[in-house]
């Protein structure tokens, strides 16, 4: 069997999440405590038929137990059979908006207070989140699509070769909490300020090419590419299967958007699995339209 552990922070959407994975065949079963991983395995193999597919959440209330996040991780490590650990985050912001829109009280929080208890659970799960296979940033997901976006990542851990995640997001948006490894594409002179390009994206052929002939740029990316190279047999070596690159400028539409593009066809060209997201192109474009009704007014 083939054991799927999903933790994170709370309010990331752990329940959610293995709601979703009942619906795509996985047996689920929610906050089980890290003791009980072994007789729960067991108990898997044993059912008849056995259950080839399970998931199972673990979260922070492990502390409220006395068990720290080495003692889950040495209980995770006894497990018999091929295990992955997706851990699911998000923005401090938005965890404790998520809290305050539904007035829970948190776990580990100071009289259940959202503020203290997104810090504290932060600082205990740091652990279990360095030792995670994957790493899923929530901030930006709305409910009804994490299904499908799990739906992607699910194939991806049965795959042996490794896959590069493209991101493009917009700094005043903030950074993903899931990426390995961020590029500054604001050195770039911005497309924004150019009238024929305002509505454009990095997708179109007129914004990459301005992006790709401003200076250093061909320079920076020939770099990343033979370093992305470089690093993925030693991050192959870690076990782990995705390795995640975001491209931030200002807006997140023209320049990070541009700079994605050229990487994933540049890695694809070379043979090397390629998944590309854009988290703020289409909500920088509602913000210029926005802009433009305010400046006609």
């Amino acid at each position: 069997m083939d054991l799927l552990i999903v933790t994170g922070m709370s309010g990331a959407g752990k329940s959610l999440a293995l709601k979703s994975l009942e619906d795509m065949g996985f047996y689920c079963v929610d906050n089980l405590p890290s003791p009980m991983l072994t007789e729960f395995i067991s108990m898997c193999k044993n059912a008849n038929p056995p259950i080839r597919h399970a998931a199972v959440t673990m979260d922070s209330r492990e502390g409220l137990l006395s068990r720290s996040p080495e003692t889950v991780l040495k209980e995770i490590k006894k497990i018999d059979v091929p295990h992955t650990i997706l851990f699911l985050d998000a923005r401090d912001d938005v965890l404790k908006r998520r809290y305050n829109e539904t007035r829970k009280r948190h776990p580990l929080g100071v009289s259940g207070e959202a503020e203290s208890g997104v810090r504290t659970e932060r600082g205990f799960l740091s652990v279990i989140r360095d030792a995670a296979d994957f790493v899923l940033d929530t901030s930006d997901i709305p409910s009804r699509e994490l299904s499908s976006c799990l739906e992607k990542i699910i194939p991806e851990m049965d795959q042996d070769q490794m896959t590069v995640v493209l991101s493009s997001f917009g700094y005043k948006r903030g950074v993903p909490v899931d990426a390995d490894i961020v590029i500054d594409m604001r050195f770039v002179e911005n497309p924004f300020y150019y009238e024929d390009m305002r509505y454009l994206s990095g997708t179109d052929e007129k914004v990459r090419d301005f992006v790709l002939k401003q200076p250093y740029v061909k320079e920076l990316l020939d770099h990343l590419e033979q370093s992305i190279i470089d690093l993925l047999p030693l991050f192959e070596k870690q076990d782990k299967h995705i390795l995640r690159i975001c491209f931030g400028c200002t807006g997140g539409r023209h320049r990070s958007v541009a700079a994605s593009v050229d990487m994933a066809e540049r890695l694809r060209n070379r043979g090397q699995a390629v998944r590309i997201y854009h988290r703020d192109i289409k909500r920088e474009l509602q913000d210029i339209e926005l802009r433009a009704e305010k400046r006609e007014l």
